[in-house]
């Protein structure tokens, strides 16, 4: 076998790795800023725990190593090309290890030492990032006390902080095992070796895998052959078969469900990460379990897909309409389709659903109201009952009012659902039909007498303004469109009187033409379209396009120079004037320390924070009484986590709603 010149790759321990050598590992200067959030630590930390709680013969492969050597002796250096972020995050797991045993378990603490600092000098530490960061990490690593002045406000801080909430003295131990079990591939490059050539080769050679094919992965890996066939066979092949080239917006929408919380895409990886968490551990009984509900439920969302292959007319056909609208509600009528499916819920339940659903949907629309962000909510209505679900939509429902007003001054949205449904018609090859022309010619007449070039600046602005009001549309069959076309309404009258839509033959007996004629219209539809929409509940409740808290969205980090997530928050009733996150942690966490504090007791101690009995580390504290103290150092994403969990915790998460604010939406 001929060997590799210029490269040296060898499968090793990561922690004998990091112990044996003493040289420097530079972060060079070229490298991005540190980046790893607490999300990313929390996924690192259940990973070292899983494989810690397994025998020996089990390791758990973190990726390679990629990095050039220089010098010798005590000046040698170990320059990172590619691993900074998971060298760095296991370095700060390390010293929060520790500095939790330092004082109990001599042996550890000096093992755990030999990773973070050389042996000849204890005060340098093995990893040097980048020097505009270098004070920072070693402050952190080292446990030194900030300088005069200096915030504890960086990812080292937030992520050491969080290692060191979640690792109690007593699990150490356990931690350091599923540490030592850690694997990688060190790639050492010679002189001659193309550092930038073999970087990008590692990270973007060939296509890399989509969630759905993560999922796949994740739920074969670890099985035997035979179990990976039987579940292929069984499970996955079908649900591809049902889903097709939908397959990822499946599981979104699968978890969505399940979850009850909207589940972000973040860099190509978010329904994976979330199904993950979901399912942190699937041995083949409880796989097979879950995969028969899931091929259940893709046979679902073919129905939900292909409307007229479900065996009920009257659902393919509510089915059918729900599709004008996307597939946003998918999660909502997937488990009430199954529920009917499995006996749980009659059919005028799902029919009723549907029906307010597209209400819902069609009353936003009309009023410019957007209709992003709200199946999650809705999912978590429908887990309290049918009546909590009307009242969830009911919340967020125009009022009658608003949708007039609207229908009278507003494009149409979905003109030919809508005028479709108003006019009792279906399944008729017909078009929408603009009734005073979008571009008249100069010798359109409304009335068989007046030509368009004779209206004045503000008649004919006045027409257009209306032209794609509900009052100016109707539907007529093809044939009949196409002649009807750009004509003027005399010539029209006789066409529609052709008709077989009723709302269409009525025009024949109108006898001319304009403004006047399009508000009376329009006026009329309108009375037709809330009944056939009708709004469910009881009186309106304008939510001024509030977001529940549970629907608030997780960042990794709020932009630079950003001011003000938030208008205003709703608390309970309240009118809370916060701009942030970090305000609302505050404000949420010491309001609940006084009103329900067995709720954050709870929360924190199966959390492992932010409320402790002692202020173990140096960082951002707000005491809370004389025995408690609030940590105030976590990044923005865990912050907002720990507000919607501790709310959860204490029943009063749908009580509490955010205001985005302008750029906070734009975000």
């Amino acid at each position: 076998m001929v060997s590799a010149t210029n490269v040296d790759a060898t499968a090793v321990n990561t922690i004998g790795w990091l112990s044996a050598a003493d040289w420097t590992i530079v972060v060079p200067v070229y490298q991005r800023q540190y980046r790893w959030d607490i999300g990313a630590c929390e996924q690192l930390l259940a990973d070292i725990r899983a494989v810690a709680d397994l025998d020996d013969r089990h390791m758990h492969f973190i990726g390679s190593i990629l990095s050039s050597a220089s010098g010798a002796g005590e000046s040698a250096e170990l320059v990172l090309i590619d691993g900074q972020q998971r060298t760095t995050t296991l370095m700060l797991l390390v010293a929060a290890l520790h500095h939790t045993v330092r004082e109990s378990h001599s042996a550890l603490a000096d093992e755990l030492q030999r990773v973070l600092v050389h042996s000849h000098d204890s005060s340098r530490t093995k990893l040097r990032p980048h020097r505009a960061w270098a004070g920072v990490f070693e402050r952190v690593v080292l446990d030194l006390p900030p300088g005069p002045g200096e915030q504890r406000d960086s990812r080292f801080d937030d992520n050491y902080a969080f290692f060191r909430s979640q690792i109690s003295i007593d699990e150490a131990p356990h931690i350091w095992r599923g540490l030592q079990k850690l694997e990688h591939v060190a790639i050492t490059l010679g002189a001659g070796a193309n550092a930038q050539q073999i970087f990008e080769s590692l990270n973007s050679t060939g296509e890399p895998l989509r969630d759905h094919e993560l999922i796949h992965n994740y739920v074969l890996m670890g099985l035997t052959h035979a179990e990976q066939r039987a579940i292929e066979t069984d499970f996955w092949q079908p649900i591809e078969q049902n889903t097709g080239d939908a397959i990822a917006d499946f599981w979104r929408q699968y978890l969505v469900m399940t979850t009850g919380r909207e589940v972000t895409v973040v860099g190509g990886r978010g329904v994976y990460d979330a199904f993950r968490q979901e399912f942190p551990r699937l041995n083949v009984d409880d796989l097979t379990r879950h995969a028969d509900e899931w091929r259940a439920l893709s046979r679902v969302y073919r129905v939900l897909l292909q409307p007229g292959s479900a065996p009920d007319a009257e659902l393919a056909r509510h089915l059918g309409y729900l599709n004008t609208f996307g597939t946003a509600m998918y999660p909502l009528v997937m488990r009430a389709y199954r529920d009917h499916e499995r006996g749980r819920i009659p059919r005028d339940e799902l029919l009723d659903t549907l029906e307010m659903v597209q209400s819902l949907l069609v009353r936003r629309a009309v009023v410019g109201t957007g209709s992003d962000r709200l199946v999650a909510r809705l999912c978590r209505a429908r887990e309290e009952g049918h009546d909590a679900l009307i009242s969830a939509i009911s919340r967020i429902t125009p009022s009658d009012e608003r949708v007039a007003v609207a229908l009278k001054y507003s494009a149409l949205p979905h003109a030919s659902y809508v005028l479709r449904r108003i006019a009792g018609v279906d399944g008729q090859s017909l078009d929408v039909e603009h009734i005073f022309p979008l571009a008249p010619g100069d010798g359109w007449t409304g009335d068989g007498t007046r030509e368009w070039a004779s209206y004045s600046e503000d008649e004919q602005n006045s027409h257009r303004a209306l032209a794609g009001t509900i009052g100016n549309l109707t539907v007529l069959e093809e044939e009949l469109a196409l002649r009807a076309f750009d004509r003027s309404f005399p010539e029209k009258r006789a066409l529609y009187a052709r008709s077989a839509v009723p709302t269409t033959v009525a025009l024949a007996e109108v006898p001319a033409w304009g403004t006047a004629a399009i508000a009376e219209r329009s006026l009329h539809l309108a009375e037709r379209f809330v009944d056939v929409w009708k709004r469910p509940g009881g009186p309106a409740i304008d939510d001024d396009g509030l977001t529940p808290i549970l629907d608030a969205v997780r960042r990794r980090g709020w932009p630079p120079g950003w001011q003000r997530e938030w208008s205003y928050v709703e608390y309970c009733g309240e009118h809370w004037e916060v701009p942030d996150v970090k305000y609302l942690f505050n404000r949420v966490f010491k309001r609940l320390w006084a009103d329900s504090r067995e709720s954050v007791v709870r929360y924190s101690a199966r959390r492992g924070g932010p409320v402790y009995t002692a202020q173990s580390w140096n960082g951002h504290w707000d005491r809370l009484d004389d025995e408690h103290s609030l940590y105030m150092g976590w990044d923005s994403s865990y912050m907002l986590s720990a507000v919607q969990g501790v709310l959860e915790e204490a029943g009063l998460a749908p009580e509490v709603f955010v205001k985005y604010s302008y750029i906070g939406d734009a975000m």
